[in-house]
C-alpha cells in the first residue's frame, strides 16, 4: 500500500509549468527511450557532489524510462545530491585554518583559505549523506504541449535543459497568450460577468500594487466579492494570483506567468479512476496517467482561451 500511494502521489501533477512546441515532436516513445537511456540515472560516486539522470516514472523496479499511453509520454528526471551541513564545513575549516596559521606563523590568504575548503569538502564527500528528488514531465505530441510538474521555473528548466542535451534540441517556448494574465484576472474580480463559462472564482488571491511591487496583499479563505477587495482594485492593485475551479473537475491557482499551482483533480475525475479496476500498481499508474493526460489535453486549449488565445508570434 505505501508503494501504491507513493506512485499515485507522483502521478497526479500538482504544479504545471506549460510549454509549447514550436515544431512538431516526431520521436516515437521507443526512439525517445533510446535517447534517454544514454543519460540514465546513476548514483553518486564517492567524490561526486551530485548526479542526475533519467529513471522510470513508474517505480524504482521498472526498467522503461518512458511510460506511454494514448500518445502521451511521461518521463522522470532523478537528481541525487550529497549533503554536508554548512555549519560542519565552517567549523572544521576554521580549525584547519587556525592549525596552519599557528604552524606557519602567518595569516592565510583568501585563495589559500578557499583551497583548504575545497580539500575539506573532498575529504567529507565519501562520508556525506545523500538525498534524491524527482521531477516529472510529459509530452503531448498531438496537442503540442510539454508539461512539467514543477513549482518553480528553475526546477522546470533544469529538466528541460537536461532533456535538451540528450536530444540535441528541444524546440519549445513558455506558453504565451494574447492578453495579459494579470489584466484578465483583475477584470474577473472587477466584473463577475467577465468570468468565462465553467470558471468559478474561489477564495484565494494575491494583489500587487502597480507602483510598488513590494506592496502585496494576500487573501486566503476570503470572500473575494467583498467591498474591501473591490476597494483595493479601484486603488490600482492588480491580481497576480487567483484560485479558480474549472467545471468542478479541476481546482488550481493561476499566477501572473500562466503557471498553474496547487492543482487538484476533483471528485468527478477521481470517480473515473475508481470505476476502472487495475490488476497491479503499474496498471493503476497507467489508468491514472491516461485520465490525467486526457483531462489536461481537453482543458489546456480552453485555458489559453481564457486569456485571448495563444500568442504564436
Amino acid at each position: 500500500m505505501p508503494l501504491l500511494l507513493s506512485m499515485l502521489n507522483s502521478m497526479w501533477f500538482k504544479n504545471l509549468a506549460l510549454y509549447r512546441f514550436t515544431e512538431a515532436f516526431t520521436l516515437s516513445s521507443e526512439e525517445l527511450e533510446d535517447k534517454l537511456s544514454e543519460k540514465q540515472f546513476q548514483p553518486c560516486g564517492k567524490q561526486d557532489e551530485f548526479s542526475q539522470g533519467w529513471t522510470s516514472p513508474v517505480n524504482h523496479t521498472a526498467e522503461q524510462l518512458i511510460h506511454a499511453s494514448n500518445g502521451f509520454m511521461m518521463l522522470c528526471l532523478k537528481k541525487e545530491e550529497k549533503v554536508i551541513p554548512a555549519a560542519v564545513i565552517n567549523e572544521m575549516l576554521q580549525e584547519k585554518i587556525a592549525d596552519v596559521e599557528t604552524q606557519e606563523s602567518r595569516k592565510l590568504a583568501k585563495k589559500e583559505r578557499a583551497a583548504l575548503k575545497d580539500e575539506l569538502i573532498f575529504e567529507l564527500l565519501p562520508r556525506a549523506f545523500s538525498f534524491s528528488k524527482k521531477t516529472y514531465a510529459y509530452i503531448d505530441p498531438k496537442g503540442g504541449w510539454m508539461v512539467v510538474n514543477a513549482a518553480t521555473p528553475k526546477k522546470a528548466e533544469d529538466l528541460l535543459s537536461f532533456l535538451r542535451k540528450g536530444l540535441g534540441s528541444l524546440p519549445i517556448v513558455p506558453v504565451n497568450t494574447l492578453e495579459s494574465p494579470v489584466t484578465v484576472m483583475t477584470q474577473w474580480l472587477t466584473d463577475k460577468h467577465s468570468v468565462p463559462e465553467g470558471v468559478t472564482i474561489e477564495d484565494e488571491c494575491e494583489l500587487r500594487s502597480k507602483e510598488d511591487e513590494a506592496s502585496i496583499i494576500r487573501c486566503k479563505r476570503h470572500n473575494l466579492s467583498l467591498p474591501e477587495i473591490t476597494n483595493h482594485l479601484e486603488k490600482g492593485k492588480q491580481v497576480i494570483k487567483l484560485a479558480v475551479n474549472w467545471t468542478d473537475r479541476l481546482s488550481f491557482i493561476i499566477d501572473e506567468n500562466l503557471a498553474i499551482k496547487r492543482l487538484k483533480f476533483l471528485d468527478l475525475i477521481q470517480d473515473q479512476v475508481a470505476d476502472i479496476e487495475a490488476d497491479d500498481e503499474v496498471a493503476q499508474f497507467d489508468v491514472n496517467f491516461s485520465i490525467m493526460s486526457l483531462e489536461l489535453a481537453h482543458f489546456l486549449p480552453r485555458f489559453l482561451e481564457f486569456f485571448g488565445g495563444e500568442n504564436k508570434v
